[in-house]
């Protein structure tokens, strides 16, 4: 069976109030898209609600520490010029707690020997009203299951595109090996969130939900047929 998990690294705006003097004056920013994604966090949790598996998400602004980066890339105009110890204390609070939910989710379905869908959620401020799926090129499953998906949502009259990550950094498995979860990047117009256009925002995404479930079964299928030892193989 096809286990799902859902995380959202942009989820909010927040921060604590320890750091609000890094925005002071700049609070509009927080609020745009440039801190967090709208819109994000509500499709993650209707997923989870849908696949019945809990999510895992972000708590702070990505103003304050960018989950989606690494390095000195997760610092932005204002965290970079915190402190250094103060920066390494934000890490260790926020994106460790982050990861290291992540990789337990992901460590108790492979335990179960499910095959695990991963599926990483982002708003985007586009205006065009469209959805794009980012598949790892290396990994086959991944495009298969993000092209199946991609296939679905045009047929129902939806915008999707599909492209293929030059490496394996976001999304981050390679797959490699048999115990790497499924891995695809979710990004659709905030336009759908904000406005409810080119289509309302229930609408949409229920048809996410619908036709992920039908791309993960139609390809968990193929694959069991493929497989060395499998009646049809």
């Amino acid at each position: 069976m096809t286990a799902f998990l859902f995380t959202c690294e942009h989820a909010t705006c927040a921060v604590p109030e320890t750091y609000r003097e890094c925005f002071r004056g700049n609070e509009d920013a927080l609020h745009s898209s440039e801190g967090w994604e709208p819109g994000a966090l509500n499709l993650t949790q209707f997923l989870g609600m849908m696949f019945r598996t809990p999510v895992v998400h972000g708590d702070v602004s990505r103003l304050l520490i960018d989950l989606s980066k690494e390095g000195d890339d997760r610092w932005s105009r204002f965290s970079k010029e915190l402190p250094e110890p103060t920066r390494q204390k934000l890490a260790d609070r926020y994106e460790r707690a982050f990861r290291t939910a992540m990789r337990q989710r992901i460590n108790e379905h492979l335990r179960r020997g499910e095959r695990l869908l991963h599926v990483r959620v982002h708003t985007r401020p586009w205006e065009d009203g469209r959805v794009v799926l980012t598949c790892v090129a290396q990994a086959d499953t991944s495009c298969d299951v993000a092209a199946v998906w991609r296939e679905s949502l045009m047929l129902a009259g939806l915008d999707a595109r599909l492209e293929r990550a030059v490496s394996a950094k976001e999304p981050a498995s390679t797959e490699s090996d048999t115990t790497a979860p499924i891995e695809i990047r979710l990004e659709v117009s905030q336009s759908f969130f904000l406005e409810g256009r080119p289509w309302k925002w229930d609408t949409l995404r229920r048809l996410l939900g619908e036709s992920l479930e039908k791309a993960a079964s139609q390809t968990a299928r193929l694959n069991d047929r493929e497989s060395p030892g499998s009646p049809e193989s």
